[in-house]
């Protein structure tokens, strides 16, 4: 029988969580500058997570982490406004309805820390993704908000949390 949990991350993590991420943007084409792929926060995730108003969070099956999902202020919009960050789930975590859990775990999060929107970039070929997006009452944008770095994500949504 499957042991699927929702977590905090913890220190023990941040490879396979760097790993979760890396290989799913390698997967889905991404391009590697411009991106999370490049982010110096992959490698130490933990470490990253542990200032005010941020959580990530990892799924986890017997043992190996599958998937993830972060909330942190959205920089230049950071008190009202979080972003949902890195939220990547390898092919065996999918269709299970992990994005969903997940998706509402880090918005209870970021409800629970006051913020009153929560923000996404993506990208146009990642139809799983903006499809739970979208069920989750994410609606779209015409252009970025804030200052997240990711020049290539063409895709930004936000909602109310």
């Amino acid at each position: 029988m499957s042991t699927l949990k929702i977590r905090e991350i913890q220190p023990e993590d941040n490879q396979q969580v760097a790993e979760v991420v890396r290989t799913v943007l390698v997967e889905m084409g991404v391009p590697k500058v411009g991106t999370a792929y490049e982010d110096e926060a992959l490698d130490d995730m933990f470490a990253t997570y542990q200032q005010p108003r941020m959580n990530y969070f990892v799924v986890e099956e017997e043992g190996k982490v599958i998937g993830g999902a972060g909330i942190a202020p959205l920089i230049g919009l950071e008190e009202k406004i979080c972003e949902l960050q890195k939220m990547y789930f390898l092919p065996e975590a999918r269709g299970k309805g992990l994005g969903a859990q997940m998706m509402d775990t880090c918005l209870k999060f970021a409800k629970s820390e006051g913020f009153e929107q929560c923000y996404i970039e993506t990208l146009p070929y990642m139809e799983s993704a903006r499809k739970l997006y979208g069920r989750s009452g994410f609606k779209s944008l015409n252009k970025p908000i804030g200052d997240t770095g990711h020049y290539n994500c063409t895709m930004w949504m936000i909602k109310d949390v």
